[in-house]
């Protein structure tokens, strides 16, 4: 099997999202100038109390700072390796007045136009702290810290930390499919730097579908979260909870997803045109990181292009 990086770069061209298309090049080509693209494509989103909205969650779309920005804020700084950008500390502090006593997040906070929102994210409880959001938002936290020194220091993190701890030894039977996801992704990336997190996993392990595969109940028909969703990182304290030949297996499911335009699909709803394109630019972006980090995919020679490992012939982009 093999992916096409030519026809991707070419769907990722024609309708992906300028912040997506950075991410694709610093992938794919490197270099320090590619890393500041994708940390400078950011600022569109960024708000002055540090926060970001104006659709950096493709499906929330109206344009105050949100928990659900702050998610995709940090996950494209982590594709950056983004050591010390220069909003950073801004988005931890915007954090640290959205959390709420209990040390969690918001699902949402109040949604000031509603116009191709999502329901969930418009009737969100702003008064109720969510472990599905704040373990989103705190994994990714956790995976930029590796980089960044300003993340691991600032004590909004560790608040946000221990309130997820606290109440993933809470769960007693098996939750919501991106809770679950959410939870396996933090419990990881913080296992790093806190020795307990190990404990925490294997407390979620017994929720784990041998196959990876945790299916979205109340979501869109076949709406399911695989587990290279929760676990894309080879070498990671997560993958221990897995078979090998299951990550084998969905390596292969991720490689054929690549569709005839060049892009990668969704299997859950979107609540406008511009979402349901935005989704497939980012789903696009995050198939090929993820085939890259497994090994599927290694650094060819002059030109920039890649080459399917343990083959000779390299595909330029």
């Amino acid at each position: 099997m093999s992916i096409d990086l030519g026809r991707a770069r070419t769907f990722l061209t024609s309708h992906a999202r300028i912040l997506d298309r950075r991410r694709f090049e610093a992938l794919t080509s490197g270099g320090e100038a590619a890393r500041q693209a994708v940390v400078s494509a950011l600022d569109g989103y960024r708000n002055p109390d540090g926060g970001y909205g104006w659709g950096l969650e493709p499906d929330l779309r109206a344009p105050e700072s949100q928990p659900g920005g702050a998610l995709h804020a940090f996950e494209a700084l982590v594709d950056a390796e983004a050591a010390n950008s220069p909003h950073t500390a801004a988005l931890l502090d915007w954090l640290n007045t959205a959390t709420l006593p209990d040390g969690g997040l918001p699902f949402a906070l109040p949604v000031s136009d509603p116009a191709a929102c999502a329901p969930f994210w418009v009737q969100a409880n702003p008064e109720e702290s969510s472990l599905q959001i704040t373990a989103a938002v705190v994994a990714q936290a956790h995976r930029l810290a590796r980089w960044d020194g300003s993340v691991r220091d600032h004590p909004w993190l560790e608040t946000a930390t221990r309130y997820c701890f606290d109440a993933i030894r809470r769960i007693e039977e098996a939750p919501f499919a991106y809770v679950l996801s959410f939870a396996l992704q933090l419990v990881d990336a913080a296992s790093d730097t806190h020795p307990e997190a190990r404990d925490l996993l294997d407390h979620l392990g017994q929720f784990v579908p041998r196959d990876g595969a945790v299916a979205v109940v109340g979501g869109a028909e076949g709406e399911t979260l695989h587990l290279l969703d929760y676990a894309p990182e080879p070498d990671r304290p997560v993958r221990v909870l897995l078979d090998p030949g299951a990550v084998s297996a969905d390596l292969d499911r991720l490689e054929r997803g690549q569709l005839p335009d060049g892009g990668w699909a969704v299997d859950f709803t979107s609540y406008s045109d511009a979402a349901s394109l935005e989704w497939r630019g980012h789903a696009t972006v995050a198939a090929v990181s993820v085939l890259r980090r497994n090994g599927r995919w290694g650094w060819g020679g002059g030109g920039g292009g890649l080459v399917r490992e343990g083959e000779e012939q390299t595909r330029n982009i």
